[in-house]
């Protein structure tokens, strides 16, 4: 039986894929290769780790709206996260997800977690998420 967490989709939409979790933020901005899905942010824990098609899974954004800028650019080479969860409402993230909706017709789920939630991810869980926000963790 598959474990739920109930989310509050910042930007709804559905998504599956493994999960890539920190506890540390993480500035898009030269730390996400809009071209290869990698996280280049070498002080960063998940630095050297591809997130293309994975679920990413960070506290919050870090750093300025080039974030947004950096996702949608990762979106339309189709090395994007499948979704990105959260501890809250990240306005870089959600701005991302809503444009990338309007200039490519698909955007990527962003979703907001308690901080309990949240502590029950870890790195390479099966996520599947629903349109409603709910999270099944797999194995």
């Amino acid at each position: 039986m598959a474990e739920l967490i109930q989310a509050k989709p910042v930007v709804a939409g559905s998504a599956k894929g493994e999960a890539l979790v920190s506890q540390e933020p993480l500035s898009l901005w030269g730390g996400y290769d809009q071209k290869t899905g990698e996280i280049i942010d070498r002080r960063h824990p998940l630095s050297g780790q591809v997130a293309a098609g994975r679920v990413l899974v960070l506290p919050y954004s870090r750093g300025s709206s080039t974030t947004t800028a950096v996702l949608l650019e990762a979106l339309r080479a189709g090395v994007a996260p499948a979704a990105i969860l959260t501890t809250g409402e990240d306005a870089f993230f959600a701005l991302a997800g809503i444009v990338a909706e309007e200039m490519y017709g698909s955007g990527i789920p962003i979703l907001a977690l308690d901080r309990a939630a949240f502590e029950r991810l870890e790195t390479g869980q099966w996520i599947e998420i629903d349109f409603d926000g709910t999270i099944r963790l797999g194995a």
